[in-house]
């Protein structure tokens, strides 16, 4: 498998071994358009790889921070309450660059600006920019997804 990330058509194409797309999902990028430097919170452009998938048999709507369930399922009501959290839901697969200088190492690393493919309330539109730099999509598709790749999927993002 691998997967295809297009900023300019908010698309995800999950595809087999033979380049074939085996389905479309929607969804939503950085609000602040592509860039690679740390802080910019922007969606990093090239080659990755997903290096760690997390949240396996976690009910949907799981809250993540840091990468950890912290007891909460998200709600409407949870996100009236917390309107200035960033809802990292469900599932996580964390995304690391093989591009030296470009989007691996130093201060245009992927992985340690913990760039994800992440689920998002149902409220979230898809198929717009709006994320701080994170690929959203929604639960029900990552769910789905989650379970077609691994560990070391290639994963290309382009303009």
């Amino acid at each position: 498998m691998k997967i295809n990330i297009s900023i300019n058509k908010q698309q995800l194409d999950l595809l087999n071994d033979a380049g074939q797309i085996i389905k479309h999902y929607r969804i939503s990028t950085a609000k602040n358009g592509t860039g690679q430097e740390n802080g910019s919170f922007c969606t990093p452009l090239g080659k990755h790889i997903i290096r760690a998938k997390i949240g396996s048999g976690r009910p949907v709507n799981t809250v993540f921070v840091r990468r950890r369930p912290t007891g909460e399922i998200y709600t409407p009501k949870l996100g009236q309450q917390y309107p200035e959290r960033d809802w990292i839901l469900t599932r996580i697969l964390w995304l690391s660059g093989c591009e030296p200088g470009f989007n691996r190492f130093g201060s245009v690393d992927t992985m340690r600006r913990y760039i994800y493919i992440h689920g998002s309330p149902d409220s979230v539109e898809m198929g717009k920019p709006g994320s701080i730099g994170c690929i959203r999509i929604s639960n029900n598709d990552l769910m789905e997804l989650f379970d077609y790749v691994s560990t070391g999927t290639q994963v290309n993002i382009i303009q």
